[in-house]
């Protein structure tokens, strides 16, 4: 097994869980319960870790996650009216509030 993936926001923790198992990788997590130790154990000890139970999925995983959170591709956009150039991740012009579609 390997870790692929730790945080102290479990949050963050079970959302690449939900993008690895997607991808058809088979995880586990450990520190699930260890949240109740903290105090008695040095903090990071208590995060929520994410391991891939096969050796061989771990690259698989790690592309899966990156490509996850890529905006390489993303292209940005202008709306006609104002000209203003807009990050690919706005919905709307962030300076006249219009929608891009």
């Amino acid at each position: 097994m390997k870790l692929i993936y730790t945080n102290e926001n479990r949050y963050l923790v079970h959302n690449i869980q939900n993008i690895v198992e997607n991808a058809g990788i088979t995880i586990m997590l450990k520190n699930e319960f260890a949240a109740g130790a903290a105090g008695d154990l040095v903090p990071h000890e208590t995060w929520l870790e994410l391991w891939v139970v096969n050796d061989d999925d771990y690259d698989k995983a790690m592309v899966a996650i990156d490509s996850s959170f890529s905006t390489a591709n993303d292209a940005e956009w202008i709306y006609n009216s104002c000209k203003e150039v807009n990050n690919a991740s706005f919905e709307f012009c962030w300076n006249c509030q219009h929608s891009n579609s």
